[in-house]
């Protein structure tokens, strides 16, 4: 029970990594607030672990939008008194050159990727700050460290995670760490549409093991186990890191 007594947040926690994430969490004792647009399956989760015993409330929010942020950091803090992890894990991957990118696509990634853990933390950091303790997760990719073709405003939106992770870890030392994970291909729907381009999602495993070097699709409850880490005591000297759970793929040139 590491996170034990912890009050968590999990932005895009309705499916994939996030829905993983926010099982992990309240396995270890957290209770979790779970914010994303998609209602339906937000109150799936929230129901099935409210089951279980868990403490867990999901809350409709427009993590890109600023009112939908604050409105609900301040629930979480109605609700729960306290917030000691934020993990901002919403994004979408949206496929494309620079040429083939509609401006209206390109502006949607950059507000769900990185926007929106720049407002989260915004309104989230004061309260960790009045606890003199907190620990901020920013979910980045393997696409920090290098790109891939025909996806240039996710990798674009990546890159700056992994700095935004340096400069907010500089910013809120000593008692707030803040480090982001690099995961690579991750066992969900959320890269179909880049995988579409290359023949589809079958397509795209059969060659995944010339560059994911462990030879399989990392899966969601993986990357999980690296948030509980990073959100526990057991991570306590680790700030403004990258926390490269890419299967290998950054480990050498293909």
């Amino acid at each position: 029970m590491m996170l034990q007594a912890k009050v968590a947040i999990v932005t895009g926690g309705a499916q994939g990594i996030g829905a993983a994430i926010v099982r992990r969490f309240v396995e270890e004792g957290a209770r979790v607030a779970i914010a994303d647009i998609l209602v339906e399956k937000g109150e799936q989760l929230e129901q099935e672990l409210t089951e279980q015993g868990h403490d867990v409330v999901f809350i409709r929010t427009d993590v890109s939008q600023t009112e939908s942020v604050k409105a609900f950091v301040q629930s979480v803090i109605d609700r729960y008194g306290q917030i000691d992890i934020l993990c901002n894990n919403a994004a979408v991957n949206i496929p494309g050159s620079v040429e083939e990118l509609e401006e209206e696509l390109w502006d949607k990634t950059i507000n769900v990727n990185i926007k929106s853990q720049f407002l989260m933390s915004k309104y989230v950091l004061p309260h960790m700050r009045k606890q003199a303790k907190g620990a901020v997760i920013n979910m980045a990719s393997a696409n920090s460290f290098v790109a891939e073709p025909r996806l240039a405003a996710y990798v674009a939106s990546k890159g700056a995670i992994m700095q935004l992770t340096k400069a907010m870890a500089l910013d809120c030392a000593p008692n707030i760490r803040v480090n982001c994970i690099c995961p690579g291909w991750v066992d969900t729907t959320f890269n179909d549409a880049h995988a579409a381009l290359y023949g589809g999602r079958e397509k795209v495993l059969e060659g995944l093991a010339n560059v994911q070097i462990i030879g399989r699709p990392i899966q969601p409850v993986e990357i999980a186990n690296v948030a509980v880490f990073l959100a526990s005591d057991l991570s306590s000297c680790m700030t403004g890191v990258p926390v490269l759970a890419d299967g290998g793929i950054t480990a050498g040139i293909a």
